[in-house]
């Protein structure tokens, strides 16, 4: 059977409707990923177990809106024939949703951290790790503006800074390394610090991932950063 023009016209402007609900929702949730760090490393260098405890349960939000998310992009994928370009787009948000997930994860796990270390005196000033949180933060605002902007350029860019967040994760593990061979007594608050740090390194290595799924997005070209 052939539509008449007003059918097809009507459906293409229900499914641009869906795609850009969608693109919405999946910057929502990156805008959730990115408050939920900031307030997990404010928690942490406050000692505050009721910011803690928000950030933990803000993770049940974050982890809602990827179901639903997957969940829509399913349905487009079965219901509508996308074409190149928005498959590409459909595509990537699926698989950007997954790293935005785990980092909401990682965010948690600081949170968690916060937990378990209150009451405790610090064992060093904090001061590589919120670089890390800021880094990470930075990488995940500029992928999320990459693909607003359909700039694959500047999602390349923005991977670059993986590379710092590597590197103070490293002297991170080799400071808190130094606190506990130089004293028994300071392990466990160590271990739990050291935590913290490869919760970001991790968060920071998901946020590459965005920036290769926002390349791939715009030039049909999955291609691996920081290899």
């Amino acid at each position: 059977m052939i539509h008449p023009p007003s059918d097809r016209v009507s459906t293409r402007d229900a499914f641009d409707r869906d795609l850009r609900q969608l693109q919405d929702d999946f910057l929502r949730m990156g805008r959730l990923v990115d408050a939920a760090v900031q307030r997990a490393i404010e928690a942490l260098q406050a000692r505050s177990v009721e910011g803690a405890e928000a950030v933990i349960a803000s993770d049940n939000v974050i982890d809602a809106l990827h179901l639903q998310l997957e969940d829509r992009c399913l349905r487009l994928f079965a219901t509508q024939q996308p074409m190149a370009k928005d498959l590409r787009m459909i595509a990537a948000v699926w698989a950007m949703t997954i790293d935005l997930e785990r980092m909401g994860d990682h965010a948690e796990d600081i949170a968690k951290v916060t937990r378990r270390m209150a009451g405790e005196s610090p064992l060093t000033p904090l001061v590589d790790i919120p670089e890390m949180a800021e880094l990470a933060r930075g990488m995940l605002r500029d992928g999320l503006d990459a693909f607003v902007r359909g700039d694959a350029a500047q999602a390349e860019r923005m991977a670059r800074d993986d590379d710092k967040v590597d590197h103070l994760y490293a002297q991170v593990f080799m400071e808190l390394l130094a606190y506990m061979i130089d004293d028994p007594k300071n392990i466990q608050r160590a271990i739990l610090l050291l935590m913290v740090a490869q919760a970001l390194e991790r968060a920071a290595d998901h946020a590459t991932n965005l920036a290769e799924r926002v390349i791939y997005m715009i030039t049909g070209t999955l291609k691996e950063l920081n290899a």
